[in-house]
């Protein structure tokens, strides 16, 4: 049988359609013997020992596919990365694709392999999943929503409760890789070596916890960027962040591209980056072994947490030229479908 180049309203029924999609698309790129049964729930083996976690998301990209990766592909690594930030060893994921009809079934097939690309790379399963069609005019081609189940292994507390003055606050790689190639891309911006920093960050999570490293908190900078997740990390833990301008991993290329468009690099998302608080005491440490892994390559030491009597408000940067200057958290929708 042969699939129509277009997605159709059809496709959505319930009927032939559907199972044609389904059996050719979905299930041939994302086979497994857990969803090959193609039944209305996943039936999923016993669960290790340790506290379930559970995340939902939702993923609106424009455009779908940008360099270094697609919403198929984001959509999964970013529902393993919110499982990693709270200390979870991410399992089983769902999968679900709103079309617009008239999309390109080319393009959908390439969103299936993009999601099963970053799954095998996760080492996690996709289980369960989902397609409703709209009718065209009604969508933006194709949006996904996700949920994911995890484990958090018996000792792992990564709370923002658990902030310490005198903590550090690590990067593992260059901030606002993301951001500036969505943007770029929209705005037809020549930016030869810009690429999304988009990849599932569990193997290195599972890497700094398998050192006995003291984690105190963790997370990964997606909308809002570095400055909106120490914000509200502050916010939370009752505690202070201070930011140092001079050591910020930014690239010229993602410079380049706020000065053009008028943004602050330091609120870009990341979409495989994780913002870490651990103690001084173990910052080196952690960035060596951060460094030699594949995925923290570019990780560097950005900051500190202080106490509130010290610095009265949650968040400032610490620029080489003059006072401290606090950074608030957006005001408005600067950067919107983003992920």
């Amino acid at each position: 049988m042969s699939l129509p180049d277009r997605i159709l309203l059809a496709h959505g029924a319930g009927g032939r359609l559907t199972r044609e999609l389904v059996e050719e698309v979905f299930a041939a790129e994302l086979d497994n013997p857990i969803l090959s049964t193609l039944s209305d729930s996943a039936l999923l083996p016993t669960l290790p020992a340790g506290r379930v976690a559970m995340t939902t998301d939702a993923f609106v990209v424009d455009p779908i596919e940008f360099d270094g990766g697609d919403l198929g592909y984001l959509s999964v690594c970013g529902t393993v990365n919110d499982l990693c930030m709270s200390g979870a060893r991410p399992l089983y994921l769902t999968w679900a694709l709103i079309l617009e009809e008239g999309a390109q079934m080319s393009l959908v097939r390439r969103l299936a392999q993009g999601a099963a690309r970053a799954a095998d790379r996760a080492g996690v399963t996709l289980v369960a999943g989902d397609t409703k069609v709209v009718p065209r005019g009604k969508g933006d081609r194709a949006y996904a929503t996700t949920a994911g189940i995890g484990v958090v292994p018996e000792g792992r507390d990564v709370s923002d409760a658990r902030l310490e003055v005198g903590d550090a606050v690590i990067v593992s790689g260059t901030l606002g890789d993301h951001g500036a190639t969505v943007l770029a891309h929209r705005h037809d911006l020549q930016a030869p070596g810009l690429r999304s920093d988009v990849r599932p960050l569990n193997s290195l999570v599972e890497a700094l916890f398998h050192e006995g490293f003291d984690l105190h908190s963790l997370h990964d900078p997606t909308r809002g960027g570095l400055a909106t997740v120490c914000y509200e990390t502050a916010c939370r833990s009752g505690r202070s962040i201070r930011l140092e301008e001079a050591p910020l991993p930014i690239t010229p290329e993602v410079q380049t591209t706020c000065d053009l468009l008028g943004l602050d690099s330091l609120y870009l998302a990341c979409e495989g980056r994780l913002v870490l608080f651990a103690p001084a005491s173990q910052a080196t440490a952690i960035l060596d072994l951060l460094r030699a892994h594949p995925d923290g390559q570019g990780a560097t030491l950005v900051g500190e947490v202080l106490s509130r009597e010290e610095l009265p408000v949650p968040l400032v940067l610490r620029t080489p030229f003059g006072p401290d200057r606090p950074l608030d958290p957006l005001s408005g929708m600067d950067l919107p479908r983003i992920c």
